[in-house]
């Protein structure tokens, strides 16, 4: 699958997954909540009174001198994810805040620094980037949430680690979000070919139509409730334990071996 803009929420604006994506081939657009409280990176030292309208906001030079050096180790970890000769998890977590001493870390971080001020410029200058990636995370969270409904047993967790009974778990899903969707396709298309529809929909109405709707069913199944009808309570007090019609219990039949033993008996006694 080639990736090429990936939407993730605040918590994926870090300089270093920033600098993983760039070094991958594609941009993390991050959703940036509280964009009041970012910062931007000095491009070069030497220029305090440069960029007078941002000086609030600005912070320190960017250190572009820890990026060449590391440009090797910087593509050989690329080739091992793009090739999967390496676990993901492994190579992050050689990059956290514990081991930023590392040579190669520092010229991750600084990386992802630059790129994350570039982003950011764009970010707060550009109107549709922002409702791109506002559009692009609530598609995701809507299937995200569809997938928790229809994932209710056990608290919508998995709880096993091994991956074959975690493939067991999943396959069952995704069949049930395409059923979910399929049928919800079927119902629109028949909805909105009547004529009334067709008129009063426009083009806002249209883009807002999704099939991964929901609300109207019920996991655990529909409950009918009789309210017409009455218990027939003297009926049941009459055929309760201890009453004159009370269902009494047959008597248990005795196994073979002691029916035949009896029978035998029986006979001893006539002769």
């Amino acid at each position: 699958m080639d990736v090429e803009r990936p939407y993730v929420a605040s918590h994926g604006q870090s300089a270093v997954a920033v600098a993983v994506c760039h070094v991958l081939g594609f941009q993390l657009l991050p959703r940036l909540q509280a964009s009041h409280k970012q910062r931007l990176y000095r491009p070069a030292a030497g220029y305090p009174e440069a960029y007078p309208h941002l000086q609030p906001i600005l912070r320190r030079p960017l250190n572009w001198h820890l990026i060449a050096p590391e440009s090797d180790n910087l593509i050989k970890y690329r080739i091992a994810l793009r090739l999967g000769t390496a676990d993901t998890d492994a190579i992050l977590r050689r990059f956290t805040r514990h081991n930023v001493q590392q040579p190669t870390s520092t010229a991750l971080l600084a990386l992802g620094q630059a790129r994350r001020t570039l982003f950011l410029c764009r970010y707060l200058r550009r109107r549709e980037l922002r409702r791109e990636i506002h559009e692009g995370l609530n598609v995701v969270e809507n299937w995200n949430s569809a997938n928790d409904f229809i994932l209710f047993g056990k608290g919508g967790e998995i709880a096993t680690k091994r991956r074959e009974d975690q493939e067991l778990s999943m396959l069952p899903l995704h069949l049930l979000q395409n059923a979910l969707v399929y049928i919800n396709t079927l119902r629109l298309q028949r909805v909105l070919s009547e004529t009334a529809w067709v008129t009063r929909l426009t083009l806002a109405d249209r883009r807002a139509l999704t099939p991964l709707i929901y609300a109207h069913v019920s996991p655990s199944g529909p409950f009918l409730l009789a309210m017409l009808p009455w218990l027939d309570i003297d009926r049941a007090l009459d055929t309760g334990p201890g009453s004159a019609t009370a269902y009494s219990t047959p008597e248990r039949r005795p196994p073979t071996h002691v029916r035949r033993r009896r029978a035998k008996a029986q006979q001893l006694a006539l002769f």
